[in-house]
């Protein structure tokens, strides 16, 4: 059993949690991070046991890393990563060949049209769902729509055109080659390397009632002068954790307006290399042939290991999931026998999936508000009675989705939080 009173308690050890943590214990606050689940890291996720080599379960890429904190940490910490640019007329197959130059050059167009679309309704004001402007007349619909669902783990439909300009993007992804996750976690251990932190240890509800907070866990009651949650939307949304007193009406309305979409992965591990590309090689599939098939992407060879990693999202990621990992499996290999021939069956030697969606202490990839309520983006920054502070990718202004927007979210709650401590203006 735990209990005790503490200072300040950060619920959750994503990349937020872990950053609002180590900010506060380097300031000398008496903190400690709760963890629901067995391992720290959240959608910061390297494994590197399944296949002997490192890959991302989620988070990858260091997201418009010239102003990246983390890219900048990387090169502190000797952490390598690929610098690349745009994603201009990659490979694309197209269920029997490959597309050629101009098809190529088209399909970027399309996609780059439907981009521009989606932004310049935003930038125009106008909170819409970003199905009503793009082009659905083209022949690269599928794929452009796709895209779309890549950027925002979601469908067309339910994707504000508002919320999706709100963010800041200088159009550089670079990948980190031993792993996105395992640079968030390199990151805490430098700022804070003996941060508490309990996993394992879910908050089932948190009382603000009084002067301080009171969190209810399996492991027993603690106490804190103020909490940082740090837990991704949908948690607070359904309910799993509670608050008592209620949230406000318009902080619960929020939650609901910016839930995860769907995002996933299938990683397949060769004998050798299958696909005789350069290491980091990265494509698109489409079939021609067959209307109803939804479109896959990959990064092949990435890093030199020989492997594939395919990238599914929106409502065709979400039914994978629902189906189980031998679907998941059985669309991604179908995808690349289509393109680089049956053969390579025959040197798969692991195949692993994920589940973001399904697991119930995440509950999907990244948030997107909803058409009509980007606005409601904005309430996640305000506190509880000055004593509970939100952190998160769905916290940040301009960054959300990704794992520097997380991080950049649990510094700024633990900078409010030491304000509030220390009864400085922050």
């Amino acid at each position: 059993m735990v209990s005790g009173h503490h200072e300040v308690i950060v619920v959750g050890a994503g990349a937020a949690g872990l950053a609002a943590g180590a900010r506060l214990h380097q300031a000398g606050i008496d903190v400690r991070v709760l963890e629901a689940a067995p391992r720290t890291g959240g959608r910061a996720f390297t494994d590197s046991a399944t296949f002997g080599v490192a890959w991302d379960r989620g988070c990858h890429w260091l997201h418009s890393a010239s102003v990246n904190p983390l890219r900048q940490a990387a090169d502190e910490l000797g952490i390598g990563y690929m610098a690349r640019g745009t994603r201009q007329a990659r490979a694309t197959h197209l269920g029997e060949r490959w597309a050629d130059e101009v098809e190529r050059e088209d399909i970027w167009r399309a996609i780059d049209a439907l981009f521009t679309a989606v932004h310049h309704a935003g930038d125009e004001g106008c909170d819409i769902a970003a199905s009503a402007v793009i082009d659905t007349t083209t022949p690269w619909l599928r794929l452009t729509r796709h895209w779309l669902n890549l950027m925002t783990a979601t469908e067309a439909e339910r994707v504000s055109t508002l919320d999706y300009a709100a963010y800041a993007d200088t159009v550089e992804n670079y990948p980190v080659a031993s792993g996105y996750g395992a640079l968030v976690q390199a990151v805490a251990r430098r700022a804070a390397p003996d941060l508490p932190v309990l996993t394992g240890c879910p908050v089932s509800s948190i009382d603000w009632s009084g002067a301080g907070v009171a969190l209810e866990t399996p492991r027993g009651r603690l106490t804190a002068r103020a909490v940082i949650v740090a837990v991704p939307t949908p948690v607070i949304a359904r309910g799993a954790l509670a608050f008592a007193p209620h949230l406000p009406v318009d902080l619960a309305e929020a939650f609901a307006a910016l839930p995860l979409g769907a995002a996933e992965k299938v990683a397949v591990h060769f004998d050798r290399d299958v696909f005789g590309v350069a290491p980091t090689t990265y494509i698109d599939t489409l079939d021609l042939r067959d209307p109803h098939r939804h479109p896959i992407n990959f990064t092949l060879n990435p890093f030199g290991a020989p492997m594939a990693i395919g990238q599914l999202a929106g409502d065709n990621a979400a039914r994978l999931v629902a189906a189980g990992p031998k679907a998941m499996e059985d669309f991604a290999l179908a995808a690349l026998v289509d393109t680089f021939g049956a053969d390579i069956r025959a040197h798969v030697t692991g195949v692993a999936t994920t589940d973001w969606v399904a697991d119930p202490l995440i509950g999907g990839a990244y948030s997107c508000a909803l058409p009509g309520l980007a606005h409601m983006r904005a309430r996640l920054r305000q506190s509880l009675a000055d004593r509970v502070f939100f952190a998160g990718e769905a916290v940040s202004a301009h960054a959300y989705s990704t794992a520097h927007g997380a991080h950049l979210t649990g510094i700024a709650a633990a900078e409010a939080t030491l304000a509030q401590l220390t009864g400085k203006a922050a």
